[in-house]
């Protein structure tokens, strides 16, 4: 298992040219390394696709890249973001976050789910300024952006100035509005989107450090990040004796009941030969949420391994973007039309 753990990790780092093949159906428009945020002076960027097709305004998807937390960045989806903005009607917003491994390696778990929630609130206050609609966001990430994602819906309401600094423990988004508190953007309910898209996401941090092992030595992440193996919250805290810190960051406990709270429209992806994580895990997860009274559709990708989103091509997994994510783009984009452009089906 391990060798085949590192065949996968070092496929997933390898260099990967972004796919020429598949011409747009409509020209777009680039901006790219957009700095949105500079926690600590480290850049945060991302990439804004705007459609050219005449409207005013569209809606807008959000991507976070996949890669254990430790590895890649927003290159990995140059390809998925060109396409949606080519062949669909949607701003694309290809976002960059802190990894475990940055800042000398003291990246912390929650402070990467506070850069993600703050780039959602970031493109709600700038978005316009690209054609984007910010009343109709859609989160969308594979793997590690799978559990960010999730971590927008699940969890964006449970924000909290001082972070995990001090109980009750909450995040505290990288970006927030000016002269905005983090517990005003919660009461106002100013992390809400309008649909998710989940491909292939790790639902449970609390036991993959507890049982899986995440933050050992065996993680080949680590390795692969340039980082030394240490707990996700720093060496003073562990699963066994801080199982609270753990479970406040996996969207597994945190599923709302929908008389509590109504979670929007979402669509979870994974291939049926995915052995990290594995179809049964997803399809766990996603009857835990329509058990919960909420609106999930699940698609497996027959046929194919982790990591079907990537750019270009994986000759150690044998995937291509071609091949196998632009299959999964047209039910991803299908879905999509069916909410925000739906006299178009």
């Amino acid at each position: 298992m391990q060798n085949q753990l590192l065949a996968i990790f070092m496929a997933l780092t390898a260099s990967l040219p972004i796919c020429q093949a598949q011409e747009a159906t409509h020209p777009y428009q680039l901006q790219s390394d957009v700095v949105w945020a500079s926690p600590g002076g480290f850049d945060l960027t991302m990439d804004i696709y705007t459609p050219q097709t005449g409207k005013s305004a569209y809606p807008v998807l959000v991507i976070f890249h996949g890669g254990g937390w430790l590895i890649n960045n927003k290159s990995i989806m140059d390809d998925m973001s060109a396409y949606v903005a080519g062949h669909g009607e949607y701003v694309v917003c290809n976002v960059n976050y802190r990894l475990l491994g940055d800042q000398g390696n003291t990246v912390t778990m929650d402070a990467i789910i506070g850069d993600v929630f703050g780039a959602v609130l970031w493109v709600k206050d700038h978005i316009s300024a690209y054609q984007g609609d910010p009343g109709q966001l859609i989160v969308t990430g594979d793997s590690a952006g799978g559990h960010l994602s999730a971590c927008v819906v699940m969890m964006g309401d449970q924000l909290s100035s001082s972070g995990f600094a001090e109980a009750p423990i909450g995040f505290l988004p990288t970006y927030l509005p000016e002269g905005i508190t983090a517990e005003a953007v919660a009461a106002a309910k100013g992390l809400e989107v309008q649909a998710a898209v989940i491909s292939y996401g790790a639902f449970d941090i609390y036991q993959s450090c507890t049982v899986g092992g995440f933050e050992k030595p065996s993680n080949i992440f680590w390795q692969l990040g340039g980082a030394t193996p240490r707990g996700i919250f720093g060496d003073a805290y562990n699963p066994a004796s801080h199982s609270e810190r753990y479970k406040a960051v996996s969207p597994l406990y945190h599923i709302p009941d929908t008389s509590a709270r109504a979670l929007p429209p979402m669509l979870f992806t994974v291939g049926s030969e995915d052995n990290l994580t594995t179809p049964r895990s997803v399809n766990t997860f996603v009857e835990k949420v329509r058990a919960a009274g909420h609106e999930a559709e699940y698609w497996v990708h027959e046929g194919r391994p982790h990591a079907f989103m990537d750019s270009g091509s994986n000759p150690f997994l044998k995937i291509n973007f071609e091949e196998d994510a632009i299959p999964a783009l047209e039910v991803i984009l299908s879905f999509l039309d069916q909410i925000f452009h739906p006299a178009q089906d």
